[in-house]
């Protein structure tokens, strides 16, 4: 018979719905040696789902033992080299009707998590709504070793718990959706993986080349694995310190096939695809010229992704193409920024870097010679961060060679910098003397002797 102090924890740790709530939600999730992420992993959820779920794939560290403690129920699952067979022995598992699938080196933030539930438990309220809709999309943003975003998804990680939905693919599996997807902007997924800490404490980057290497061995011909190959070749030769040669080769020649093959890819890696030639191209003065044709086709194709465009201006400021350059950057802030920040629906890493668009955009003014947007771009830039020298000098030397007075020049900088501290008038009277304006550089200096 149990233990009565047994079945009195069990009683007080079941998890029940709340009035008027209509989703159990089940979390699910694979592992092996995570227990460095475990516990984020898990806490995210721990208020709005019914049941957290952890299938373990051989872990020889404390994950099982953290995830345990936390509450999850555990089960194990031999690893026979297939992301979605495990990913559909955790789904059986799932006892509630839709499922949050995350991975470990992915969570949301508290109060998404909230908005999460709330817009589930309406969508099963709306008879239309809950009858179309099958799944999820999500942003997600990519985070760095630092915590800072350096690129933008999107993903399918919640979904119906019924049987037509399983994942399908060895690696890098994808989900079958039978009915309707509704993205969602409400919420984003935060996703640290593609860090090189992470890389480096899972080994996620070998095992992956392993196995894809296995599947393209079996099927030759299947461009998606083929391109995913790439991906993790190109992956090692930006974390690993000592970089193989024939990696970057085969990495090179495994893109050009993906490049060239009309065989039906996912959209993530024909982006990736695109951006590996287009970031080789930016560093080979020599193929400047050929990427017009290149750069038009994937901004033809992806609208949404804001990085090709960006990589066609820079492209165009280097041939001193600083009219159309800067036309496409004018177009990208305003696609970027509106009055709720960052727009719906838009991808890619320059999203996360809007200063990027500016100093560029700031390039191709300087080259124009159009003096309001130099003085436009300038003054945001250094608005950000007043120290930058490099856009300071170049800025005052600008405004000078357009017949700017130098009450005028005072009155343009007075708005970023204190021209009553030392300090400030000091970095303005060496960056006006880099920029040849000594005359002015000395008005600075004698005014700041004033203040000893």
């Amino acid at each position: 018979m149990p233990d009565i102090l047994t079945l009195m924890s069990k009683l007080n740790n079941r998890k029940t719905m709340p009035a008027g709530q209509k989703v159990k939600l089940s979390q699910c999730m694979i592992v092996k040696n995570e227990e460095n992420n475990i516990k984020k992993a898990l806490e995210w959820g721990k208020s709005i789902t019914f049941e957290q779920i952890v299938v373990d794939t051989g872990s020889t560290d404390r994950t099982v033992e953290i995830a345990k403690q936390m509450g999850a129920k555990i089960y194990h699952f031999e690893w026979i080299n297939d992301f979605g067979a495990a990913k559909n022995y955790a789904i059986e598992q799932a006892s509630g009707n839709w499922i949050a699938f995350l991975d470990a080196d992915e969570y949301l933030l508290s109060e998404d998590s909230i908005k999460l539930i709330n817009k589930l438990d309406r969508v099963e309220s709306d008879p239309d709504e809950s009858r179309k809709t099958s799944a999820l999309k999500t942003q997600m943003f990519h985070l760095n070793d630092s915590g800072d975003t350096f690129s933008v998804g999107e993903q399918i990680r919640f979904f119906r718990n019924i049987k037509e939905i399983r994942y399908v693919g060895r690696i890098h599996e994808q989900l079958t959706i039978p009915r309707e997807i509704v993205f969602y902007d409400g919420i984003t997924i935060m996703h640290t993986g593609y860090s090189n800490s992470t890389y480096h404490e899972t080994g996620k980057l070998e095992r992956n080349e392993e196995l894809l290497r296995a599947v393209l061995a079996e099927n030759p011909d299947d461009m998606k694995i083929t391109a995913y190959l790439a991906d993790a070749l190109y992956s090692k030769t930006r974390v690993e310190d000592n970089i193989d040669p024939d990696d970057i080769k085969e990495a090179d020649e495994l893109f050009h096939e993906v490049l060239n093959s009309d065989a039906e890819i996912p959209i993530l890696l024909r982006k990736k695809t695109y951006k590996y030639f287009m970031e080789k191209i930016r560093k080979d003065p020599t193929g400047y010229t050929q990427i017009d044709e290149l750069c038009c086709e994937a901004i033809e194709k992806f609208p949404d992704d804001l990085d090709f465009g960006y990589y066609y201006a820079c492209i165009l400021i280097k041939l001193e193409e600083y009219k159309k350059a800067l036309d496409i950057l004018t177009e990208l802030e305003f696609m970027l920024m509106d009055d709720s920040g960052i727009s719906e629906g838009l991808s890619g890493q320059i999203i996360t870097e809007p200063a990027a668009i500016f100093g560029h955009a700031l390039i191709a003014a300087q080259g124009l010679g159009d003096i309001d947007n130099v003085i436009k771009y300038a003054t945001i830039l250094l608005a950000t961060d007043k120290s930058q020298e490099k856009i300071l000098s170049p800025y005052i030397a600008t405004l000078f060679k357009h017949g700017v007075s130098e009450e005028g020049v005072v009155e343009l900088l007075g708005s970023i910098y204190d021209f009553g501290t030392m300090n400030d008038l000091l970095f303005i009277a060496r960056a006006a003397k880099d920029a040849g304006q000594i005359e002015f550089a000395g008005i600075m200096m004698t005014i700041a002797g004033e203040m000893l």
